[in-house]
């Protein structure tokens, strides 16, 4: 892999609206993130938690915690959309929430922990959404017009793209699970 930023390469915003088979498999992606965190981070020291994953990267410790940060927001952002009429949504300063002092004192497992219960309530709402849900909009800064479509399909990417940022770590480090 030559650019270890994307190891499973960069997201291509699909075709929308989704079928409900891409739906699908995008909703069990995200139900299946906090467990393939948990085994990613499964076992790590606190040198190997404090290790970033690529040169002038995030930290392990950084990543897993950015995880839920990042999908609280895009959750918060499918409500919105679901709720109110093309609202505006807005965009953070991740690089900054990266360095507050929760993260370097809070165990990663807490993170797995909220990941977990944040994405059974998300998938929970994702599986009860019509195909008219689907295609509700909110206004992102950065992106313009988005779908809630758009947004299961990113955060799905999301999810595989930072646990493989741990995982490819450890399988070029030699760190067994």
């Amino acid at each position: 892999m030559s650019d270890l930023r994307y190891p499973i390469g960069e997201f291509t915003r699909p075709s929308e609206p989704l079928t409900p088979a891409q739906r699908e498999e995008f909703i069990a992606v995200i139900e299946a993130a906090p467990s393939r965190l948990r085994e990613a981070v499964s076992g790590l020291t606190k040198a190997q938690l404090d290790t970033p994953y690529r040169p002038g990267g995030w930290t392990v410790r950084q990543v897993a915690h950015h995880i839920p940060d990042s999908h609280l927001n895009a959750y918060v952002r499918v409500k919105l959309a679901l709720t109110e009429e093309e609202p505006p949504v807005k965009g953070y300063e991740e690089a900054e929430w990266a360095k507050l002092p929760d993260v370097a004192a809070t165990p990663v497992e807490v993170s797995v922990e909220l990941l977990d219960a944040l994405h059974r309530r998300w998938v929970t709402l994702l599986r009860s959404l019509s195909d008219k849900e689907f295609t509700r909009t909110a206004r992102h800064p950065e992106w313009g017009t988005i779908t809630v479509d758009f947004l299961l399909a990113d955060y799905a990417w999301h999810s595989r793209h930072h646990v493989a940022h741990i995982t490819t770590l450890r399988e070029r480090e030699g760190w067994t699970a």
